[in-house]
């Protein structure tokens, strides 16, 4: 099973690299899938590649579904 993760585009580093933040943290990942992410876009990313771009509701709604999930797991 994989997990894609809902993050917000934040700065381009390079043509096919760019910043991304969710919750406090920021990654670096490729957008040679999605190359017209632009600043402020939403994404799921996977494996440090963004995969997809999302509307800002589907980004909310997966959002809770995570901390759905974590809060009955629990966090590590």
């Amino acid at each position: 099973m994989c997990l894609a993760v809902p993050l917000k585009m934040v700065d381009r580093v390079d043509d096919h690299q760019v910043i991304l933040e969710g919750n406090g943290v920021r990654i670096k990942a490729c957008i040679a899938l999605v190359p017209d992410l632009a600043i402020g876009d939403d994404c799921l990313v996977h494996a440090g590649f963004v995969i997809e771009k999302i509307t800002p509701d589907d980004a909310k709604e997966k959002l809770e579904l995570l901390e759905e999930f974590y809060s009955k797991v629990g966090r590590k």
